[in-house]
C-alpha cells in the first residue's frame, strides 16, 4: 500500500511540475514570447456597418481575452495586423486605414488578407502584399506604393501599385474588374 500511495503523490507531483512550469518560464523577463505576441499592428478599422470580421493570425490568444457576446464582430479602433483574414457579411462595409496612409474600403460579401506588411517612414524598402479573394474593394494608396512595393494580388493575377487609387471588383465567377479612379483637380 505504502509504493501505491508513493507512486500517486510521485505522479500528482510530476503533474503538477509539468502544469506549473511552463506558466513559471513565461513570467521570467528573459523568456522567449511566440513572435505574434511582440507584433505591432500595421492599421486601424476607421469605419464598420453591419457584420464584419477580423480573423487573427492568433486568434486563440485574441479570442480568449473578448467577451463572448462580442466574440468575431469587428468594432471602430480594433487593430489589424500582418496575416490578419478580414471579411464581410452580407450587410458588412469596412474601413481600415494602415500605416503608411493606405486607406482601404470593403464591400459586403468580401474578404482580404494582409500578408505582408512591412513600412519604415525613412525607407525606400518598404513592401506590401494584400491579396483580394472576393468582393469589391476601393483604396488610396498610402506611401508604400511610391517609397516601395505594393502589390494586391487577385484571383487572376497580381497588380503592382504605384500611387493610385483603384477599384477591384471580384464577380461570383471569379473574374476580376480593375478601375482606377480619378481625381480632378
Amino acid at each position: 500500500m505504502n509504493a501505491r500511495a508513493s507512486a500517486l503523490c510521485l505522479a500528482g507531483g510530476f503533474l503538477v511540475a509539468c502544469v506549473v512550469q511552463p506558466s513559471l518560464a513565461w513570467s521570467q523577463s528573459n523568456s522567449p514570447q511566440p513572435a505574434a505576441l511582440n507584433a505591432s499592428p500595421v492599421g486601424k478599422v476607421q469605419s464598420v456597418t453591419g457584420t464584419a470580421r477580423i480573423e487573427h493570425a492568433t486568434a486563440v490568444l485574441v479570442q480568449a481575452n473578448l467577451p463572448s457576446t462580442d466574440i468575431g464582430q469587428t468594432k471602430v479602433g480594433d487593430l489589424v495586423y500582418r496575416g490578419d483574414m478580414i471579411q464581410t457579411g452580407v450587410d458588412g462595409v469596412l474601413g481600415i486605414t494602415f500605416a503608411d496612409g493606405t486607406s482601404f474600403n470593403v464591400s459586403s460579401n468580401a474578404r482580404m488578407e494582409v500578408n505582408e506588411f512591412v513600412y519604415d517612414p525613412h525607407s525606400h524598402s518598404n513592401s506590401t502584399l494584400i491579396s483580394l479573394t472576393k468582393g469589391t474593394f476601393s483604396f488610396i494608396a498610402g506611401s508604400i506604393a511610391r517609397t516601395g512595393d505594393m502589390k494586391v494580388d487577385t484571383p487572376i493575377g497580381t497588380v503592382g501599385i504605384r500611387g493610385t487609387a483603384p477599384r477591384i471588383e471580384i464577380l461570383s465567377d471569379g473574374s476580376v474588374k480593375f478601375t482606377t479612379l480619378i481625381e480632378e483637380k
